[in-house]
Formats: C-alpha cells, sequence, structure tokens
C-alpha cells in the first residue's frame, strides 16, 4: 500500500496561495516603514513577487506543454537570483531585505499550497 504522502493527487488551484503571499508582502510595508528598513528592499521584493506571479499566469495562459514549464520555471527561478545577485553586489542592505521578505512571502505560498494539495482526496 502507498504512503499517503507519495499518492497523487489533482493540482490544486494558485490563486489562494499567491495572493496570501501578496498579503504578507504588503502587511511587510509598514513594518518596514515603522523599523526604518530600506523601503528600496521592500520594493524590489514586491515588485520581484509580482513579476514571478506575472510570469507563472503567462505561462500557463499560453497552453504550452508540461516540458515547457519546467525550463520555465527554471529561468524565472535563475532570473530572479541574478537580479538579487546584482542587487546584493550594489546594496546589501537592499538586497538582504528583498531576500528576506520575498522569501516570507514564499514560504506562506508554499505553505498555504501543500496544504491544500494534501487536503484534497488521493486520485484513484
Amino acid at each position: 500500500m502507498p504512503s499517503a504522502l507519495l499518492t497523487p493527487r489533482a493540482e490544486p488551484g494558485h490563486l489562494l496561495p499567491a495572493l496570501a503571499g501578496g498579503a504578507v508582502v504588503l502587511l511587510a510595508l509598514p513594518v518596514f516603514l515603522v523599523a526604518g528598513w530600506p523601503i528600496k528592499g521592500w520594493a524590489l521584493a514586491a515588485v520581484l513577487y509580482a513579476a514571478v506571479h506575472v510570469l507563472d499566469y503567462v505561462i500557463a495562459r499560453t497552453g504550452i506543454g508540461n516540458g515547457a514549464r519546467v525550463f520555465g520555471v527554471f529561468f524565472k527561478s535563475i532570473g530572479l537570483l541574478v537580479v538579487l545577485v546584482v542587487a546584493a553586489a550594489s546594496d546589501e542592505g537592499i538586497a538582504i531585505a528583498a531576500v528576506l521578505t520575498y522569501a516570507l512571502a514564499y514560504t506562506c505560498e508554499l505553505g498555504l499550497s501543500l496544504a491544500a494539495y494534501y487536503a484534497k482526496q488521493p486520485s484513484p
């Protein structure tokens, strides 16, 4: 008998986790303002989070096969990494703020996605 963790399920929706991650980014703004952290770091994280989701939407709507979607995810990740490395080279404070904000939003999104996936009944 296969493990419950390894049993395939239907793919859950992406909208609610993405909106929750976006809410985390928005809720981080007052924290940045009150704490005096670099607003440019928050703005970079917000722009990157929005850009990644716009690319996800475009890739999903083009109707391309799964192989092309995998390459889209790969190049999206590489692009994100390049932007953050360039930011770190110019101002590490901004890069650290952007990375931490983006990571918090992504962690929220990933957690909700996993919860939605495992809440579904296994596929027959």
